[in-house]
Formats: C-alpha cells, structure tokens, sequence
C-alpha cells in the first residue's frame, strides 16, 4: 500500500530536519520526503492524510511502558495498553521484566513478542530479567534471554543487595556487550518510605525516602560500572544530587546513561496536596530545587531521554490512604504532552524537545526507530501541536486511570499513529 502525508510540518530530530514536506510511504517503509519517487503514482492506489496543522515526526519511543501481561491482567491487558500507545503517538516501547512471573525465561519472551506482534499495534522490546525472579541472588540465562529478544536487562524498581552479585552481573553483561537498566535506589533507606523525606512529607506524618538512597545506590552503581565497562543505563532519576553525579561520572569516562519520567519534570512533592493517592510514585516526587535540576539536565544532554514510566494501577490499590496506596502512575498517553509542556517551557526548539521522545530513546535501545529517513520503516506520528485536551478518566484508552494529571488541561495530542505505514490510531475526529 501507498500513502501520502501531505500538508504537515515535517520534524526529524534525527536529521535535524524541520520543514513544510508532504512524506511518501511505500510497502511500510518511507519512500521519499518533500518530492514523489519515481513511479509512486503508478498501478497501486495512493491513500492520503492531510496533516494540515499538524507535526509529522517519527513514532515515539517509550522505554519503559508495563504493559502488565502476564501476570497482572486485573490492572491492565496487553490490548488496552498497547492501544493505549498507538492513541499517544508511540510506535515501540520497552517493558520492564517486573511481570508475574518476571521475564526471566525465554518462553515468556517469546510469548510477550508473539502476542504483542499479533495485535499489530505498537513494537514491543521486553527487557530480560537480571537475576532469577528479581530476586538479587542468581543471576539469570542472559544469553538465552537476549536470543529469545530482550534488548537489554534490568531488575525493574527492585535492587541487588548483595553487591557481590551485581558485581558478576555486570561483569557478564559487559562481557557479551549487553546493556543493564537499573534503579538506584537504597533498600534500606527506602525502607517503608513513601514519600520525599522533607518538608510536605514532615507536615503530613509519612515516612520519607532521602536524597541519599538515591545516591548512596548511584554510586555504588558507577564504582562497578567503571570496574566492569559494562553499558549502564540509570533508570529514572528523581534529584538534583544524582543529575550532578551523573554528569561527573560521564565526565570521567563512565559509560553511563540515563532517563527522567515524564511526570518528574512537572511535579514536586508538594503535589501530594491532601494525600493524593495518585502522587505516590517510584521513585518519589521530590522537592521544587529537584525537579528544576531534572528540567534542566534534560535539557543540557545530562539526562538522555524522556519515559513515561507507565504503570496502570487498577482502583481498589490506589483508592486506598496514601500510603497504602500502589506506586505508580499511567502515562503512555501523556508522554507527547507533557514533553511538549516541558519543551515549550525551556523555551526550546521543537526538534530538540521531539529527540528525548524519538531519536534518543531509539539510540538507548538500539533499536530501528526514532527517525523518518528513506528506506526506514514507516512508523510515524502526526500530532496537533494546537489541540487542547483535558486528562480525564473518559479521555484515556489505558485500562489504568492513575494519574496526578487527572483534570488538568494539555496541549498537543496525536491525531494518526501508522506502524510500518498502516494506520493504527485515528483520532482525527476528538
């Protein structure tokens, strides 16, 4: 099948390319940018999309979406998710391996890869277990793993006590060039923690997580990441001190990236407000200091790329007091417009605010996405930069309706969302 998108405004972070230009697909692939190729209007039928007032981009890429299968279909199903992705505009996502059981033997690799391909939806990247069933103590068959299609490992939100293992686990991982994505975050300081340990968590009588169970990991993390070179991804940073630390140690010669959420970039802990269940996050909301260190590290290169750490919650765990309510916030929805809201903020191009969504996540993965040049598959976003929307429980297709965004008002949402060139997501008519 053919199809032209014409009328847009054509913006590919990955070939700095920002300009009115219709795009041409082809057989899933894009076939020509600004002009026709040769013979594209011969035998076969041409469709259109008039994306007049619209941005055509690259599909985004989330690299950490759960998508609660298997396991965890009360919260959410792999149908509702993956929909979900394709009505924000995202055409490949990572999923993190805290599944039940977690992903840490082939089988469910292979059966998480078969059923999200037969769905024909977004393209889904599982990450591999680190260690058996998350649980620190043996390290999992990571080259069986990686054959059965994990991009990368990671133990999710869960640490490694036993420094020992981490050790040997890094030290394999670099041996086969294999990435490891993981949380720093204390056990032990965490411990019953629930909120940031200041001032908001002091005045409402909940249990604080400080700044140093976040460094105090982080660090461990960069000693044995410089020791063993393995390729370090550092998932979802929440203070200034950790930003700072990153930096350093990039500076002297850590192989090391990182990730924010989409949600740490707009909320502090004062948005907890009345113990707003939905707040309750991991790792938490931090001070108003933190987040503008998050804002600005993004926007430096400090921080790689933007996630939106999308964790459906069903009602029963999170209408509960806010302590007992589950970690976890829904985002695979608002990732385009809270990134937007973020960029426009900082006051920065529209190309440089796309890349933490599209080309740089695609390069943390390695994986063939987060760019429209000829020959590339045809997954493509087509956004009104201009809609206006507001975050209801009615408005959004994820099972899960956990959010802190819930009556807020964004702006900029997907319009069409086309996988390999097919259309997957018609939205044209909200």
């Amino acid at each position: 099948m053919k199809l032209q998108i014409r009328n847009g405004r054509l913006v590919d972070p990955a070939s700095k390319t920002d300009r009115q230009a219709d795009l041409f697909i082809a057989d899933g692939r894009v076939a020509g940018i600004g002009r026709a190729p040769a013979g594209f209007d011969d035998q076969a039928t041409v469709g259109t999309i008039d994306a007049s007032g619209c941005v055509v981009c690259p599909g985004l890429v989330d690299i950490s979406a759960r998508l609660r299968e298997p396991g965890y279909e009360y919260k959410a199903t792999l149908e509702s998710e993956m929909a979900a992705a394709v009505a924000g505009g995202v055409t490949s996502l990572a999923c993190p391996p805290d599944t039940d059981p977690p992903l840490d033997e082939p089988g469910l690799v292979e059966m998480l890869i078969h059923r999200s391909r037969h769905l024909e939806f977004a393209k889904v990247y599982p990450m591999g277990a680190l260690t058996v069933k998350l649980e620190g103590q043996y390290i999992t068959e990571m080259a069986e793993l990686s054959d059965a299609g994990c991009i990368a490992f990671s133990q999710a939100n869960t640490t490694i006590v036993d420094t020992q293992v981490l050790l040997r686990a890094m030290q394999y991982a670099a041996t086969f060039d294999y990435p490891v994505w993981l949380s720093a975050q204390d056990r032990y300081l965490a411990h019953n923690g629930v909120a940031h340990d200041g001032e908001v968590a002091a005045r409402l009588g909940l249990a604080g997580i400080p700044v140093a169970a976040e460094t105090i990991a982080l660090a461990t993390l960069l000693q044995l990441a410089r020791e063993t070179g393995v390729r370090l991804h550092i998932r979802h940073l929440s203070s200034a001190a950790a930003v700072e630390m990153v930096a350093g140690a990039r500076a002297a010669g850590i192989a090391v990236t990182c990730d924010v959420a989409a949600h740490h970039l707009h909320l502090c802990d004062h948005d907890i407000g009345y113990f707003n269940p939905h707040a309750h996050l991991t790792p938490p909301l931090r001070s108003q200091r933190d987040r503008e260190a998050l804002r600005t590290g993004l926007a430096n290169g400090t921080i790689n790329a933007v996630c939106s750490d999308h964790t459906p919650v069903d009602d029963d765990a999170k209408q509960v007091p806010f302590a007992e309510a589950e970690p976890g916030a829904t985002g695979l929805e608002l990732l385009l417009p809270l990134t937007l809201k973020w960029g426009t903020e900082m006051k920065l191009p529209l190309s440089d605010t796309l890349s933490r969504i599209t080309s740089a996540p695609a390069r943390l993965l390695g994986i063939p996405a987060g760019r429209l040049a000829v020959g590339d598959p045809a997954d493509v976003c087509v956004f009104d930069p201009e809609a206006e929307f507001r975050v209801s429980r009615e408005s959004l297709r994820s099972q899960g309706k956990n959010t802190p965004f819930l009556g807020q008002l964004l702006r900029g949402r997907s319009r069409y969302t086309l996988i390999d060139g097919v259309l997957a997501h018609d939205g044209s008519w909200n």
